[in-house]
């Protein structure tokens, strides 16, 4: 593809390496990320640089064989260096792309184009600036090396500081809705004066079936974080069948209520991008 696109854009290879081959890789990389984002298989930032370095590391490694299947007389020792400095490099690059959308659609239900915007543009200025300074393979694995690991260590402390302090918040936030549903005190909730007054403007089991989402959606988003909770404390605990039917339950009140109930009682459940990674992850 890049190739071609010098081909057809009539320029050197160093221009086009610095100028625009960037913005060809890192849209292709990025590509990836948020299909990995739409189907919810992303959640915390530590997430975002794991996935995100190993679509990265992924795609240096395909690159480097096929450069290396063109190039016979570079000697191995020098490839495995170039290899590991660019494995690094585009690693990184996908990584920093995945933490900025993550980070900026963290309180949305789905990740949106101006999300995607700025950590594009971060890494695709990262890729020009190692391709405009790139002096020579051992030098260039060296500043790589220098630059990248601290910024993406720094990003796992933040993660897991920010994962612990959504656990215990959001927790309580489900818990005490969950008390209230079973103490009788649900209809002085927002929630519970809204669905009442649905009866009279809509089906009664319709109502019915969208309160009883909404009960089971909060029951198993504390059961997901309660999982999340043991298993940070080093208790290995697994999903007892209750709660595989309750998710099966879920599924079928999804389909009773449609997009149009869902739609409705989003603003009253804790949905954002967290938590339906939890549910998502609860339900595999």
């Amino acid at each position: 593809l890049n190739g071609e696109l010098m081909d057809l854009l009539g320029m050197n290879l160093t221009h086009y390496s610095r100028w625009v081959a960037p913005v060809v890789e890192e849209t292709l990389k990025a590509s990836v990320v948020l299909w990995l984002f739409g189907t919810h298989r992303v959640g915390f930032l530590v997430d975002s640089i794991i996935l995100g370095f190993a679509v990265g590391a992924g795609f240096a490694v395909i690159e480097n064989f096929y450069y290396l299947y063109l190039d016979h007389n570079t000697t191995l020792v020098l490839w495995i260096v170039r290899g590991f400095g660019t494995a690094i490099m585009h690693g990184g690059v996908v990584a920093i792309f995945a933490v900025i959308t993550q980070t900026l659609a963290e309180r949305s239900v789905d990740v949106r184009p101006v999300h995607c915007v700025p950590g594009l543009l971060a890494a695709i200025a990262v890729h020009s600036i190692f391709n405009h300074f790139y002096i020579s393979p051992v030098l260039s694995t060296v500043g790589v090396l220098l630059a990248l690991p601290p910024l993406l260590y720094l990003l796992f402390r933040i993660s897991e500081h920010r994962t612990h302090d959504w656990l215990e918040v959001d927790f309580d936030k489900d818990a005490e809705l969950m008390r209230m549903i079973d103490s009788g005190d649900f209809g002085l909730t927002p929630a519970g004066m809204f669905l009442g007054s649905l009866r009279d403007k809509l089906d009664g089991t319709l109502v019915a079936d969208m309160f009883c989402y909404l009960r089971e959606y909060t029951e198993l988003a504390l059961r997901a974080k309660g999982l999340l909770l043991a298993r940070e404390n080093g208790l290995d605990v697994e999903m007892d069948r209750e709660t595989h039917e309750k998710f099966q339950e879920l599924r079928y009140l999804e389909r009773s209520i449609g997009v149009a109930g869902r739609l409705t009682m989003r603003p009253f459940l804790q949905m954002t991008s967290k938590d339906l990674w939890q549910l998502y992850m609860l339900g595999k």
